[in-house]
């Protein structure tokens, strides 16, 4: 994803999440970026271009022991 989509993201998980929130751009990979909650991995942003409709998608897995 190009840096400025980056910062709209970040913005906007800090704006409806939480303030702590940070997105960060994948090493080798340009169609999604990794979700942080301070120092601790929450998941993965998908950006979806298909048929001329942009959209992203927040991807994020709850192991059982974290219940």
């Amino acid at each position: 994803m190009k840096p400025e989509e980056l910062k709209k993201l970040d913005a906007y998980f800090k704006r409806t999440l939480n303030p702590e929130i940070a997105v960060k751009a994948r090493p080798r990979k340009n169609d999604s970026a990794e979700v942080y909650l301070g120092e601790e991995f929450l998941g993965v942003i998908y950006r979806d271009d298909e048929d001329g409709d942009l959209s992203y998608n927040f991807s994020m897995a709850i192991l059982d022991v974290d219940l």
